[in-house]
């Protein structure tokens, strides 16, 4: 039997868990003292990870050394927090600036520009631009990026998706695109909109989807371009190879292959929050969006179980191996936090809960195993799959995302 990604939110992943950050109270070896820390930053060096001004380097207590692999940079202003952060070979942090790193997994070759993130993780070659600000939930792929000033939380880039500047994601997943130059683009000044304020205290079953996992994983989809200075108003979705116009804000289904705009709403008129209703189509809509955003993310999650930790296990890299046992961590969080939101909407206004466990079902991974190789890099794999290998991947990941599917929708 495969793993299961439910299974993996009951049990963990192994690899740090969903700890949080926070100094050992205690003394001795976890107590906070300047001796300790000097001694920490002085065994790290010793162990090859290059720090260029120990003094304003802080690593706090609860930071497994083992985690801060050789080879990475921590540049002055850098702060390390939680059981969980993991800073992989050759991977800089702060090359802009100060930044905090909490309870976040950051691979090789991956860099933090200056900012904070927390619960978050990167996989190789990821880069967070300057002043960025990643909460809980946030994943970026490889070669996915954010320019400066750019605020995620419960938010998936996947593979080479970029982000300018001035940006404000939430509850919110992106793909397609089929190389690092041929990717998917958001313009600067984007927000997504993930707040409905009706009700007692509003809600936020709002996930939006640009592009899909089931498609998106294979990097053979037309890139998606959101236009810049504008908005989505959440739940949303948008098919590959869309276009959506700068200085807009997106309140539409936007088709694939499809340039969108849309022309702004004027009305004046009475409003009570309490007093507001959503209507039977809206429960609906936003019923369908958050059923497929769950099966979405539970498919990258076992993406990443049956076939991106079989081929790093296989190759025996201990180190890749971690940062994508964090992915799986945040997806886990990613889940729980879909399910949260959208049973809150559902139990306000009488609509059955969605299930905690519609992903618990068998699965033994690709039925046709293709060559893993996996002395390839994952991009490179991926575009080396003969069309059978691809087939029978494809009906594998989107069988089971259907099976997902359909438990969820009762």
């Amino acid at each position: 039997m495969g793993e299961n990604l439910d299974d993996t939110m009951k049990n963990g992943s192994g690899n740090g868990g969903n700890s949080r950050t926070g100094a050992d109270p205690g003394n001795g070896e976890g107590c906070l003292t300047e001796n300790n820390l000097k001694r920490r930053i002085r065994e790290l060096e010793e162990r090859g990870v290059v720090i260029p001004d120990p003094g304003q380097v802080y690593i706090a207590p609860d930071v497994d050394p083992a985690r801060i692999r050789p080879e990475s940079v921590l540049w002055p202003g850098t702060r390390l927090t939680g059981k969980r952060t993991f800073v992989g070979s050759r991977a800089q942090i702060g090359t802009e600036g100060p930044a905090v790193i909490s309870d976040t997994v950051i691979g090789p070759d991956a860099e933090v520009a200056s900012g904070f993130l927390s619960g978050s993780t990167l996989l190789p070659h990821a880069k967070a631009g300057a002043n960025s600000h990643y909460r809980a939930g946030t994943l970026l792929e490889e070669h996915a990026s954010t320019a400066h000033c750019v605020g995620l939380k419960q938010s998936i880039l996947m593979y080479g998706v970029t982000c300018g500047s001035l940006i404000n994601f939430c509850d919110i997943l992106i793909t397609g695109g089929r190389s690092r130059k041929e990717h998917t683009e958001v313009g600067s000044g984007f927000i997504h909109f993930n707040y409905t304020p009706w009700g007692d205290s509003g809600d936020k079953a709002t996930p939006s989807l640009i592009g899909n996992v089931t498609e998106g994983v294979f990097l053979d989809q037309p890139r998606i371009f959101l236009g810049g200075m504008s908005g989505m108003v959440g739940p949303q979705s948008v098919g590959f190879g869309a276009m959506t116009i700068a200085g807009q804000v997106v309140r539409k289904p936007v088709a694939e292959e499809t340039m969108h705009g849309e022309t702004g709403v004027r009305m004046s008129r009475g409003w009570s929050a309490a007093e507001a209703r959503p209507s039977e189509g809206h429960c609906r809509r936003v019923t369908e969006m958050n059923i497929e955003f769950l099966t979405q993310l539970y498919a990258l999650g076992q993406w990443y179980l049956q076939v991106r930790l079989k081929r790093s296990r296989l190759k025996g890299d201990e180190e890749l191996t971690a940062v994508l046992e964090g992915a799986v961590e945040t997806v886990c969080d990613c889940v729980a936090e879909r399910l949260k939101r959208y049973n809150s909407f559902a139990k306000e206004w009488g609509l059955s809960p969605l299930p905690g466990n519609a992903a618990d079902v068998a699965d033994d991974g690709p039925g046709s195993v293709p060559d893993w190789k996996p002395e390839l890099d994952h991009d490179q794999w991926i575009r080396g799959l003969s069309e059978a290998e691809k087939a029978g991947l494809h009906d594998w990941i989107a069988g089971y995302a259907e099976k997902v599917r359909r438990g969820l929708a009762g």
